[in-house]
């Protein structure tokens, strides 16, 4: 037996996460080099980006879907194991066409990792460690986010060209994916799951039956209000992380930085998202303890680090490089904090066999709003400069947030269907 096995699972969910992200973070970070020497402009940048989009958009839904149909362990395994590879085969890309093609492939093989990583929650933990758990695998992406700079520049320098460091990040996820196949089963199944912890997970998830259900069909879960405001919720929220994640390092080189001069300040907003997933998990989990219902809990949290966002605006026309960075910490911290919420929201809100289909269906819906943003991003900062950029990013989360924390509540009546829960 393993003691306190769900917090293993949790912990390969989070090394997931961090290797999905320094895989998906090599070529943002390298950006600046391919643009002097495939001589892009950020509007060509922004279309290889897009090429990701489309792809991770598509798979969001559709992977969610494959993935409460085919099982966490199987449709986990096959998603990393393909983007792995596609993640090794960028080293062979050539010019745009080639690095669109990838990064198309890539974002196919990444789309799946979330609703993935809410279904194996939705399994594992109870209510009032959901958002602890959430917290957890969703730092990832902050720690490969922070990771990746450094290792991504240190092999940049080391080979003196780029191709190695996509074959080498991208050999992680086979490492992951053989400890995964070892360790991974429902707890209903687990033959190294104590009796007492079994026990304790199936109390504490008493409103979640037997996680192996039949799937519920989208058209269906298209009809509750609450599958609408976390899609809408998060389609807003989600291009400001995107915004850091793959623009950063060409928006401090705009504000006359040098990436290697600039590493440290690269890592920071990272490293706050990560400190945001924990505060806004433990705050919650905190209420909750204290009695609060567990909707109440989150909808506070979204409340206050939401509106919150607003320090970007005089982030938007600072050229001080601390205080700058600084302002745009703070930002990613307070959408971090939201993040873990409106991750925990689908498990939260519906039955764990309808959890992945919604968490997909979010990621599509953000996936889309990204679409557009980044294309957005690209031309905007081309034509004019990132200002009004920063000032959007600033602003679009107070309309989120009025969406998340309005549409997404336990209805008046019990759910005859026992898909939505009373949350």
């Amino acid at each position: 037996m393993i003691r306190n096995l769900r917090w293993w699972i949790g912990g390969l969910l989070f090394a997931s996460t961090v290797i999905n992200y320094i895989d998906r973070q090599t070529l943002s970070v390298l950006a600046p080099y391919l643009k002097n020497e495939y001589r892009w402009s950020n509007t060509d940048f922004a279309l290889v980006l897009i090429a990701f989009r489309v792809a991770y958009t598509i798979m969001q839904g559709v992977g969610g879907r494959l993935l409460d149909w085919l099982g966490t362990r199987r449709g986990l395994s096959l998603t990393v194991a393909f983007y792995s590879t596609v993640a090794m085969s960028t080293a062979f890309a050539r010019g745009l066409l080639g690095f669109g093609f990838y990064r198309f492939l890539l974002g196919a093989g990444e789309g799946p990792n979330w609703p993935g990583a809410a279904k194996a929650v939705a399994e594992w933990f109870p209510d009032r460690e959901r958002a602890w758990a959430v917290a957890l695998f969703d730092s990832g992406s902050s720690v490969g986010g922070a990771v990746a700079p450094f290792l991504v520049i240190f092999l940049y320098h080391t080979f003196g060209t780029w191709r190695p460091a996509f074959l080498l990040t991208g050999s992680l996820g086979f490492l992951w994916l053989l400890c995964w196949r070892l360790l991974y089963r429902i707890p209903e199944k687990h033959p190294r799951l104590a009796p007492e912890e079994l026990a304790y997970i199936r109390r504490g998830r008493a409103s979640h039956p037997h996680a192996e259900a039949d799937p519920v069909g989208w058209r269906k879960l298209l009809g509750y209000k609450q599958a609408w405001g976390i899609i809408l919720g998060r389609s807003l929220l989600d291009p400001y992380w995107f915004l850091i994640a793959e623009w950063f390092a060409i928006y401090l080189v705009s504000k006359g930085f040098k990436v290697e001069d600039s590493v440290l300040g690269f890592w920071v907003p990272f490293l706050a998202a990560d400190l945001g997933n924990f505060f806004g998990g433990g705050l919650s989990s905190y209420w909750i303890r204290r009695g609060w219902p567990v909707g109440k809990s989150r909808r506070t949290v979204l409340l206050i680090f939401g509106p919150s966002m607003l320090v970007l605006i005089p982030a938007a026309f600072s050229s001080h490089y601390l205080l700058l960075i600084s302002l745009i910490a703070y930002a990613t911290f307070a959408y971090a904090a939201c993040s873990t919420m409106f991750l925990s929201l689908p498990a939260d809100a519906f039955h764990s066999r309808a959890v992945a289909s919604v968490s997909g269906l979010s990621g599509t819906g953000a996936g889309i709003f990204t679409l557009l943003s980044t294309y957005l991003i690209g031309r905007i900062s081309d034509r004019f400069s990132f200002e009004p950029i920063i000032i959007g990013a600033s602003l679009i989360p107070c309309v989120a947030t009025v969406l998340l924390v309005t549409m997404v509540r336990a209805g008046k009546q019990p759910d005859p269907d026992g898909i939505l829960l009373d949350f």
